[in-house]
């Protein structure tokens, strides 16, 4: 069987299970991080969600400094830290502190949306109003100033955090991070997990547009998508359905824990949620691990992307295992 070369990676947005507390929700991000470390992949990050009561990703530096602790080789990160949410110094002294404790393991993927609703927003109390999403670029530059050497910074440093060239990621489901990205000559992360429509758009906005740096000689591109692997099409499109539950509920604005599958998704929904959920993940891989694998080749073929972050959103822990095994055994 064919295999294909590109790197697998990992994110998981904590999310909790029907019937499971908040305790077993972080423990299922740490076995998670642990089986697919086991499994080869090359990173696993953890995204910031905030008053969102079915995920327990809102403290998420405690999140990836708890996963670094219960792992060896993986690289974990975030994907990402909400940067209006955040003072790019206070983010710089928490990464540079877990870089100096963890060399070489970590990575900070950065948004430019706050991660919740503007109330919420609002309480996280680094601003009273929208203008840290515009002064984005500049506090990312920022953390590439603290990150960087001391001979190129001024009065205030991030200690820990001068000189550990902790990689940054731009995170995007829109052409305005992928403009930025290429403007910086920093890696892209696009979100087709859930805002696949821009994806075309976007990579071939930041490739055309990339622009060498001290960070990066070429563009790469990492595309997050939701696979779900199982033993034939239909089984993985029965697991599918915690999938679609998943953004049902964020399209109804609910709080639902995570489900478990259903056979009749149709029962559950209106025709006009349907095709909501469908936009939001129609760049799903779904099926066997045959069907996947042709999807990826497809893939690869149109975008030739040079790495995968999956989300698999399996109601079973044991099924979701399999999934990543199975997409690991896909690729070299």
């Amino acid at each position: 069987m064919t295999q294909i070369n590109i790197p697998v990676s990992v994110l998981d947005l904590a999310p909790i299970r029907q019937g499971e507390d908040q305790r077993q929700a972080i423990q299922s991000v740490v076995d998670l991080a642990k089986e697919t470390e086991k499994l080869g992949y090359e990173r696993f990050w953890i995204s910031e969600h905030h008053n969102t009561p079915n995920l327990v990703s809102s403290a998420t530096v405690i999140l990836i400094k708890h996963v670094l602790e219960h792992t060896e080789s993986i690289r974990i990160g975030a994907g990402g830290v909400m940067l209006p949410n955040h003072a790019p110094l206070v983010v710089a002294e928490q990464f540079g502190t877990m870089e100096t404790i963890y060399p070489g393991r970590l990575d900070l993927g950065l948004g430019r949306a706050p991660g919740t609703d503007m109330l919420t927003a609002s309480a996280l109390r680094r601003s009273k109003g929208h203008d840290t999403v515009y002064t984005f670029p500049n506090d990312v530059q920022s953390l590439l100033t603290y990150f960087g050497p001391a001979a190129q910074q001024g009065h205030v440093k991030a200690i820990p955090g001068v000189d550990t060239k902790v990689p940054i990621y731009i995170l995007g489901s829109s052409t305005d991070s992928a403009r930025l990205a290429a403007n910086l000559g920093l890696p892209y992360v696009f979100a087709s997990h859930f805002a696949p429509r821009h994806m075309e758009d976007a990579i071939s906005l930041y490739r055309e547009n990339f622009k060498p740096s001290p960070y990066l000689d070429k563009p790469y591109v990492m595309i997050c998508l939701n696979v779900v692997i199982d033993e034939n099409d239909q089984a993985a499109e029965r697991e599918f359905t915690t999938t679609q539950q998943f953004f049902l509920n964020v399209i109804r604005g609910a709080a639902q824990p995570l489900q478990p599958p259903v056979d009749d998704i149709d029962a559950i929904w209106t025709p006009q949620e349907k095709l909501a959920v469908e936009s939001m993940t129609n760049e799903s891989w779904v099926g066997s691990k045959d069907t996947v694998r042709n999807k990826m080749i497809q893939f690869q073929n149109k975008y030739n992307v040079d790495e995968i972050m999956a989300v698999s959103y399996i109601f079973d822990r044991d099924k979701q295992y399999e999934s990543y095994r199975q997409l690991k055994n896909i690729t070299k």
